[in-house]
């Protein structure tokens, strides 16, 4: 099979590599589609290696149909030949074919495109995993999502509201705000004419803090946003695309018992990130299947064309997801 390389030159190129060979709890997956994530370009650079025992190509999640069961996948599961499914994958996408542990296969739902299905089990799955496990959202809370325009935020925004949440996002730029009104974010701060401490500190004036902030950015504005939070909020970090130091005043931290967490999809355990697919088909698949909840796409190119869809993601164009897909 072909899948996507990365050469001594950090190019991207379309090679042969072995088939996958199945074992007993995995299926074959014929891959139609394959979605990017930020992880990917840090893979690319050398700087997110993939977990042991995964492909060493790029690709996180995707869609297709199945191809061949393992016997323990088939007496543990109720998967079948043909069956049209999307994937969380430690890696691997990137190609015609992957296989898969059987507890990482969720059913595409109704109405969605393939292209559709692959955008949303790496996104969905850490936008869940941060809302309600790690951040124990709950309806009339109020969620501040940094860098509203990215692949997550077009996730993490409308789950957020499907819930009763209300959010406040941020944009870097004026005509960032027209591209994510689709979201129907409550308040969205454009960064480069309000200062968002400042807003942080009327919201907590006025009666509404934030109970819940899912940062990807980090870096000086996070420790001078984060003293604005209401009492018991958490602030998740799971990347810190704006830098990795902030300085913080810990005696408002323990004060008003706000907690710091650190989180990352890719390092869960299979049985934990099984737990979290889980959750994902019960109580978010029906609000997608409704409507409620919907992935955004923002461009679909060839998978050949992998490398000028990086390059979307690293000139920070694209509001929602960039898709790949396989043509076989």
């Amino acid at each position: 099979m072909k899948a996507t390389l990365v050469t001594k030159d950090n190019h991207l190129i379309w090679a042969d590599v072995p088939d996958p060979v199945i074992k007993e709890d995995e299926v074959l997956v014929k891959i139609h589609a394959a979605a990017l994530n930020r992880a990917d370009l840090m893979q690319r650079e050398g700087d997110y290696p993939p977990p042991p025992g995964c492909p060493e190509w790029m690709g996180l999640e995707i869609a297709g149909t199945i191809e061949q069961i393992g016997s323990v996948a088939a007496k543990e599961s109720n998967w079948k030949l043909g069956d049209a499914v999307c994937a969380l994958l430690g890696g691997g996408g990137y190609a015609e074919y992957v296989s898969v542990r059987y507890d990482m296969l969720m059913p595409i739902p109704k109405n969605c495109s393939m292209v559709e299905a692959a955008a949303m089990p790496e996104a969905f799955a850490t936008a869940y995993l941060n809302l309600f496990t790690e951040g124990g959202l709950k309806e009339g809370d109020t969620l501040l999502m940094n860098a509203g325009a990215s692949g997550l935020a077009s996730v993490v925004i409308p789950m957020a509201k499907a819930f009763g949440a209300r959010v406040i996002t941020t944009v870097r730029a004026p005509e960032f705000v027209e591209k994510v009104a689709h979201l129907n974010a409550d308040v969205v701060v454009d960064t480069s004419t309000e200062d968002i401490v400042e807003v942080l500190k009327r919201e907590l004036e006025a009666g509404h803090p934030v109970d819940v902030a899912i940062d990807c950015l980090g870096g000086d504005i996070m420790g001078k946003c984060i003293h604005y939070l209401k009492h018991g909020a958490r602030w998740i970090m799971i990347a810190a695309l704006a830098g990795t130091k902030t300085e913080i005043d810990l005696k408002n931290i323990y004060v008003r018992n706000v907690r710091i967490i650190g989180s990352t999809l890719r390092s869960r355990t299979p049985a934990v990130k099984a737990q979290i697919l889980a959750g994902l088909v019960r109580d978010v698949w029906p609000k997608v299947e409704s409507g409620d909840v919907k992935a955004t796409i923002y461009r679909v190119l060839p998978i050949q064309e992998a490398e000028e869809a990086h390059d979307i993601l690293y000139r920070g164009e694209n509001v929602g997801k960039v898709v790949l897909t396989v043509n076989q």
